[in-house]
């Protein structure tokens, strides 16, 4: 079992940045994707970004070229660079890990963007 932990979140103006990190108990080498959810008030979880084991990366349409998500395997967490922010990617933000068999989640980080 794996324990994802989730921080970097807080109240940022439109236009900012922010950087999320997930910092995993265990390695990450071996967890296929690792990913970004988040879930606004009132809506469904939705997937925000991934990245493969191989580092191949995969965002949502409404955060490309906004977004980037990385992995350090060395230092097992997970980071969303989020910069040019608006107000609708104000969410609870959750990290996962998943794969074959296995399906991990955080606890998940607010991110508010407000002026």
């Amino acid at each position: 079992q794996v324990q994802l932990v989730e921080s970097g979140g807080g109240l940022v103006q439109p236009g900012g940045s922010l950087r999320l990190s997930c910092a995993a108990s265990g390695s990450i080498s071996r967890i296929y994707i690792m990913g970004w959810h988040r879930q606004a008030p009132g809506k469904q979880r939705e997937f925000v970004a991934h990245i493969l084991s191989g580092g191949y990366t995969s965002y949502t349409d409404s955060v490309k070229g906004r977004f980037t998500i990385s992995r350090d395997n060395a230092k097992n967490t997970v980071y969303l660079q989020m910069n040019s922010l608006k107000p609708e990617d104000t969410a609870d933000y959750y990290c996962r890990g998943y794969g074959p068999g296995y399906n991990y989640w955080g606890q998940g980080t607010q991110v508010t963007v407000s002026s």
